[in-house]
């Protein structure tokens, strides 16, 4: 596939609308991003970002629930939609002849939903078995559970899913007022990748959105406060001890998360990373070990997740504090660093050979107020990364004394 050719037009009231032709294929995806997402519920409304996004496919003006589920997959599509901290999502991807139908299916969800109130306590409890899902999966409570004392009090530390108790108040009035606010033209933003034309995809898109008021609700989220470091432990039973350490970081549009990127992927990114090597391969306390980091418009986290057996968790952590403190005070190897870049340049790549990968690109840089880069300059951007660059990020944030730890497991 080639490159592809991008585009973008901005329809009266700020909706925007990208492509991305990609020679080569017979599919395309398309999307519709909304601004707004769990951190922008007010206390009451935790967990209704996600609630509406289930409640918009239990039917709309002109589709039955059963009807938005066949009208895809009969012509060996996919439709699915998804609701994050600064967004929520709605895409397809079909043949590129059905293209049409599947903006007519998204745009459907997005401009038309009934939100029925008798059918609001059926998903209501679809949403509390995820809740249950997530509370009987430790490795996932735990990231929810650091998540909270990372973020204490912001937006950002409550569960995208909400609580039971949140869930179970919102009334069907809760959602339809925040479809009413937050799905209008100055909040969305739509994206379509693979075999494309720009011009048909406007054209498309002004007629499906046409009934779509202006405005939309501001998408900013407030600073959070500083962070003290800390350590939690919660008790529950299991056979294994589940820790996850953490610091915030720096927003998406800052040039540091570039090097922060190849730090994560050199200390915990992969079977050749320190974390790996040193933890699982040369001292076996671990089957999983690895870092993470995730990047929002204000800010970003940084940290490291570890499963071990109870007995070895406090080794464990200590390891990894050992690795984190190494490499905050001497920085990465240039051999590392090269590995590291090779990596993340080649996942880079190889992502992008989906037109799903395209689709989430060009919608992430739109979100994120960025400028279009080729994949060349991306590349580029990355080799251009120094050994010093990443020296002084890992300085800033990789001294685990200024980290947030948490563990989840049986008291030992």
């Amino acid at each position: 596939m080639s490159g592809g050719q991008f585009h973008r037009t901005e329809l009266d009231g700020g909706l925007s609308v990208l492509t991305q032709r990609v020679s080569g294929v017979r599919s395309a995806s398309v999307g519709v991003w909304v601004r707004y997402g769990s951190a922008h519920e007010s206390p009451s409304e935790r967990g209704a970002a996600h609630l509406l996004e289930h409640m918009v496919f239990k039917g709309t003006r002109r589709r039955s629930a059963r009807d938005i589920s066949l009208v895809l997959e009969r012509l060996g599509g996919s439709l699915d939609a998804y609701t994050s901290r600064e967004h929520t999502c709605y895409q397809a991807r079909v043949l590129d002849e059905h293209l049409e139908t599947a903006l007519d299916v998204v745009s459907d969800l997005v401009v038309a939903p009934v939100l029925d109130v008798r059918k609001l306590d059926l998903e209501r409890e679809v949403v509390l078995e995820e809740i249950a899902m997530v509370e009987d999966t430790p490795d996932d409570l735990v990231f929810e559970l650091h998540n909270e004392v990372l973020w204490p009090g912001h937006p950002y530390g409550h569960s995208i899913l909400g609580t039971r108790e949140s869930v179970e108040s919102l009334e069907a009035v809760d959602l339809r007022r925040i479809h009413d606010s937050a799905y209008r033209r100055g909040s969305l933003v739509v994206a379509a990748a693979g075999a494309v034309d720009h011009d048909r995809v406007v054209e498309w898109v002004a007629r499906h959105f046409e009934s779509v008021g202006n405005g939309g609700v501001s998408s900013t989220v407030a600073t959070p406060p500083p962070l003290a470091p800390s350590e939690h432990r919660f008790e529950r039973p299991g056979s294994q001890a589940h820790v996850v350490l953490g610091t915030r970081t720096v927003s998406h549009a800052d040039p540091r998360r570039y090097a922060l990127i190849l730090l994560s992927t050199a200390v915990g990114g992969g079977m050749s990373s320190r974390l790996f090597q040193r933890v699982r391969e040369e001292l076996g306390l671990a089957y999983a070990v690895y870092s993470f980091q995730s990047f929002y418009r204000t800010t970003g986290a940084f940290g490291v997740y570890v499963g071990t057996r109870p007995e070895w968790a406090e080794r464990a952590v200590q390891v990894i504090r050992d690795e984190l403190r190494r490499v905050s005070q001497e920085g990465l190897l240039p051999s590392e660093l090269e590995d590291a870049k090779g990596q993340v340049k080649g996942q880079t790549v190889l992502g992008l050979e989906s037109v799903g990968g395209r689709l989430h690109r060009l919608a992430m840089q739109e979100l994120h107020g960025e400028p279009y880069r080729t994949i060349d300059e991306l590349l580029a951007r990355i080799d251009g990364i120094t050994i010093d660059e990443t020296a002084v990020v890992a300085a800033e944030w990789l001294d685990p004394e200024r980290w947030v730890t948490v563990r989840l497991g049986p008291a030992h």
